[in-house]
């Protein structure tokens, strides 16, 4: 049987409700350490799945890079499941209380904190804009940034619904995720990866689009 990797890959389906409307999406879940531990980013939807990948893994925390309840659904239930703490940045309180109104996050998500799972590190990126507190994971070591729904390939996340604005989004893109390395892997919390690099040359024309 082959060993787990640093970065396992779930992608669950289901639906993401805001504003009163609802649409059917699918989301990456990304577990990310090693043989013996890890840490899940965004439990989304289908905890039977997610559990699969994690094994017999011990899980050091379920870490929200917002609370979107296409990103939160399944973080108490897997919490509970792994024993494991659920982190989030307290800016999205009014977020996870809609679908979370009768548990709160057990810890706080803050700018610089660096979680360790299996020897990785992952730094706290603060990057607000889609939702208030939308936080991105970098791992130097892995090359990668777990952006959420902050960036994606072709472009920032959306920004047209509650709580979101597109000035800080861009802002949050220029002044922090394109300071990574070019070559940094982008593993978004919708669709298929990208890298820094690729996206860098195109701020401009979102800022123009977005306005």
């Amino acid at each position: 049987m082959t060993p787990p990797g640093p970065v396992d890959h779930v992608v669950t389906s289901g639906t993401f409700s805001l504003d009163g409307g609802t649409w059917d999406v699918d989301n990456n879940v990304w577990v990310v350490g090693d043989e013996n531990e890890v840490v899940v980013i965004d439990a989304a939807h289908d905890p039977e799945k997610i559990a699969a990948a994690i094994g017999g893994r011990r899980v050091v925390a379920v870490v929200c890079t917002h609370a979107h309840d296409d990103h939160v659904n399944q973080a108490p239930r897997l919490a509970d499941t792994f024993n494991a703490p659920i982190l989030l940045n307290p800016a999205e309180a009014p977020l996870w209380e809609m679908t979370h109104p009768d548990r709160t996050p057990d810890r706080d998500l803050t700018d610089g904190q660096v979680i360790t799972a299996g020897g990785i590190e992952l730094r706290a990126l603060l990057t607000p804009g889609h939702s208030p507190g939308s936080t991105c994971l970098y791992a130097p070591e892995l090359g990668t940034v777990f952006t959420g729904d902050t960036l994606f390939q072709g472009g920032p996340g959306a920004t047209g619904r509650s709580y979101s604005s597109f000035d800080t989004i861009i802002d949050s893109i220029r002044s922090t995720l394109l300071t990574l390395p070019g070559d940094t892997t982008v593993r978004t919390g919708h669709g298929d990866s990208t890298t820094i690099g690729g996206e860098a040359p195109h701020l401009e024309e979102w800022i123009t689009q977005g306005r």
